[in-house]
């Protein structure tokens, strides 16, 4: 009965990185902080003094603040 020839596989061989990973400036970090901080300072002022402060523009403060956290929140995906 006649045998089949076995194929001689490469092995796998990882691609080799181009060069140094990027990271993010020094500002990044901290400022991604401070949105989510500023965001959610911004809605509890505007719980706490019930509706007064910080602008005069009723539950427009509620999308300023989820605002602030979403900019936060879409510098997190950036984040390396």
């Amino acid at each position: 009965m006649a045998v089949s020839k076995k194929r001689d596989k490469a092995v796998y061989k990882p691609p080799r990185k181009a060069g140094k990973e990027k990271k993010n400036p020094a500002w990044f970090t901290p400022t991604m902080t401070a949105f989510y901080v500023i965001g959610m300072v911004w809605i509890l002022v505007y719980y706490i003094s019930q509706a007064v402060y910080p602008l005069p523009i009723d539950n427009g403060n509620l999308l300023v603040g989820f605002g602030f956290i979403t900019v936060g929140f879409l510098m997190t995906t950036r984040w390396k």
